[in-house]
Formats: C-alpha cells, sequence, structure tokens
C-alpha cells in the first residue's frame, strides 16, 4: 500500500520558465536510466522477492523514495512551462528563426498531449518502456544493474547542471546528484554483504560451476590486438573476494 502526501521530498521552484530546460530534464522522467525506471526497477525487485529481512526491505524503501522523485521532477518540469512557450521562442525567434523552429520551445507533447506538463518520455519525446527495468530475480545480478542505473542517472544529471544557470534547477539537481550518490553507495555495500552472508559468490549465480567448462573460466583471449588488457588484475583469476570459493558458497560471517 502507499500513500501520498502533498510535500516534496525537495522544492522544486525554477527562477524562471524555460521550455527548453524542461524539455531536458524529461530525460530525467522517462529516458532510459531515468527515475521512472529506477522507481518500477525497484518495486518490481522488490516484489520479486520472496526472502523477508533487510535486502527486501532494503530495496522497497529506495523504490518508495524513487516514487517521490518522480513528482519532484514532474513538478519542475510543469513549472518550467508556465508562460514559458510564447516567453521563449518569441526571443529566439528574433535572433532566428531555423533556431526557434527546432530547439526554442517545449516538445511539442508537452503542448498537444499533456497540456503544458510533463509527459512519461525522455527528452525526445520518446514514450517510457518497461523493458528498461531489470527484475531478475537474483539479487545479485539485480543490484549490480542498481549500481550502474544510479551511476548513469548521476551522469546525466551532472551534465544537466552543467546545462542550467538557473539557482531554483541547480538547486534541486544538487539534491539528486547527493540522493544517487548515497543509492550507489548503498548497492555496493549490499552486493558486499549478500556476498558475506553467504547468499552469493562473485559471480551471479553462484551455482552451475561444475557443469561449465572450467578450462573457459579463467582465460582472456586476447582476440583484439591490444596489448595491454593482460595487465589487468582480471587476467590473473578470479576476484580475490572469491579465489577460495569460487565453485562454493563464500563462509558466512561470523560475529566478533
Amino acid at each position: 500500500m502507499f500513500t501520498h502526501t502533498s510535500r516534496l521530498q525537495f522544492e522544486a521552484k525554477p527562477e524562471k520558465p524555460d521550455a527548453h530546460c524542461a524539455r531536458k530534464l524529461q530525460e530525467l522522467i522517462g529516458g532510459a536510466y531515468g527515475e521512472m525506471t529506477v522507481t518500477m526497477q525497484y518495486l518490481f525487485q522488490g516484489w520479486n522477492c520472496r526472502m523477508e529481512g533487510k535486502y527486501k526491505d532494503l530495496i522497497m524503501d529506495v523504490a518508495t523514495e524513487e516514487i517521490g522523485d518522480v513528482e519532484m521532477l514532474a513538478t519542475m518540469v510543469a513549472r518550467l512551462l508556465e508562460g514559458a512557450p510564447a516567453e521563449t521562442t518569441a526571443a529566439m525567434v528574433e535572433d532566428d528563426p531555423v533556431v526557434a523552429a527546432i530547439i526554442g520551445g517545449m516538445d511539442p507533447q508537452q503542448a498537444i498531449v499533456s497540456g503544458g506538463g510533463p509527459t512519461l518520455s525522455d527528452s525526445n519525446g520518446v514514450p517510457w518502456n518497461g523493458r528498461y527495468i531489470v527484475a531478475s530475480g537474483n539479487l545479485l545480478a539485480d543490484f549490480r544493474a542498481n549500481v550502474a542505473a544510479e551511476a548513469q542517472g548521476r551522469l546525466q544529471t551532472a551534465r544537466l547542471y552543467n546545462m542550467t544557470d538557473d539557482p531554483g534547477v541547480r538547486d534541486m539537481l544538487k539534491f539528486n546528484l547527493a540522493r544517487d550518490t548515497v543509492h550507489q553507495n548503498m548497492w555496493l555495500a549490499a552486493i558486499e554483504e549478500l556476498q558475506e552472508d553467504g547468499l552469493e559468490s562473485a559471480v551471479a549465480p553462484s551455482a552451475l560451476f561444475d557443469e561449465e567448462y572450467r578450462e573457459h573460466a579463467g582465460t582472456i583471449w586476447h582476440l583484439s590486438d591490444g596489448k595491454a588488457g593482460a595487465e589487468g588484475r582480471w587476467a590473473v583469476g578470479p576476484p580475490r573476494r572469491s579465489r577460495i570459493h569460487c565453485c562454493t558458497r563464500p563462509a558466512r560471517r561470523t560475529s566478533d
């Protein structure tokens, strides 16, 4: 069950309307690594997790937070669009009608479909797609996907931060950056804890090691003509954490 309160996680008040900025922020709502993706990814991971306890609670907690992120960004987009189209387009037309026609205003669907509000789409107006999400039922594989999603989301947020000088928009994006930081660290810590708790090895899934062709499981093939690849840590066997237990579950951590 979910409940709703009208208080935003972080205030979303731009200094002035800006339809172009509103369109770019759509990427953080409905892009492949936007907040809608991580919201649904974490929700379905949580609903799919049959193991009650800390891992399920973590997933559902972050998932619920991400719902609020979607609302916060949607509110910012709506406020950026208030009064923006006519002003932005008029100013751009004065300088260059071609530029105005291409980038001067909002996504046409923001005017035609949503009546001057956000849409569930990316910055090019491409609708959000449920195929963006990863919810496999394997916690280790899912948590690794979560780290990647938060890393890509933070990268895009940082780029958008540098594309605007609106203090209100930047203030909100600084909040987003901080939450993307903590979420990456949380998923990385959860990956370590899965292995310490003996639930997973370094390789997901932690099964079928005896069935795989072991002669192919520990070598780099040098299929590229670059020679430096063999100098990396990855060229000398499995990760250190999993060397002893590469074919078995890691030992469960004991208390001090």
